[in-house]
């Protein structure tokens, strides 16, 4: 049996929940909301934009095969098509928006601390790969 995080959750973690909390409640998001969260929504969109899925169904299929770790990775058990598809159409994107630009500015607000001051050379690996189609 798995004892340690999942890789998504470490990901995950560096994300401000609390903060993503005010927002919602700023734009009163969760006033209707019984179960699929924005917390929820934002979470399985990540997993998405990660697992390069093409398409909402796409997702939904690569999230239930996971079924059984969808708690573990903070997603939670209410997850169909239909529901991810009302989420993505109803809620208000503002709060993904400013959620966004919060951010942006701590990144931004970290590089300029001079973070990783590192003396010497320092080299960046791009283990990027580029598709070739052979169907000549």
């Amino acid at each position: 049996m798995n004892q340690d995080k999942y890789v998504f959750t470490q990901i995950t973690d560096f994300l401000n929940r609390s903060k993503f909390n005010r927002i919602v409640a700023k734009y009163n998001g969760d006033r209707y909301i019984k179960s699929y969260s924005f917390w929820n929504q934002l979470l399985t969109l990540i997993f998405g934009q990660i697992g390069r899925c093409s398409s909402l169904r796409n997702c939904v299929i690569a999230l239930q095969a996971h079924y059984a770790k969808l708690y573990h990775l903070g997603i939670g058990k209410n997850l169909s098509r239909s529901n991810l598809a009302k989420a993505n159409e109803r809620r208000d994107y503002c709060i993904f928006e400013d959620f966004a630009y919060y951010m942006i500015a701590e990144a931004r607000h970290k590089r300029a601390t001079k973070m990783f001051n590192l003396k010497g050379n320092i080299y960046a690996f791009d283990s990027t790969t580029i598709d070739l189609c052979m169907s000549r």
